[in-house]
């Protein structure tokens, strides 16, 4: 499974954003997907991540209730939509599937990852 993840850019705090992640090699619908984040200097960190059948939604503390991870097996892509962005927020997000249908926190569940999609959240 190839990832590709897009729709990063800049934005002014209060923005919203939504990135996209496209699977191609095989359907992202065989398998849990989630976003991560690392900002510089930093470790990567969880975000969000949803089961295979759509359920399951776990969200990373610092984004409670401001973002929100959906997916669309029919066209093998997920998303991150990003509202009340704060410039905390600003890292690489990476898209990441595999191995397991059911939603994890974890990145070692994961076998797939995307390149990063850079986001940037000016105040």
């Amino acid at each position: 499974v190839q990832l590709q993840a897009s729709g990063g850019g800049v934005v002014q705090a209060g923005g919203s954003l939504r990135l996209s992640c496209t699977a191609s090699g095989r359907a992202l619908s065989s398998y849990a997907m989630g976003w991560f984040r690392q900002a510089p200097g930093k470790e990567r960190e969880f975000v969000a991540t949803m089961s295979r059948n759509g359920g399951g939604t776990l969200y990373g503390d610092p984004v409670k209730g401001r973002f929100t991870i959906s997916r669309n097996n029919a066209k093998n892509t997920g998303y991150l939509q990003m509202n009340s962005l704060k410039p905390e927020d600003t890292a690489i997000y990476y898209c990441t599937s595999g191995r397991t249908p059911y939603s994890s926190t974890k990145e070692g569940t994961y076998a797939y990852w995307g390149q990063g999609t850079q986001v940037t959240v000016s105040s």
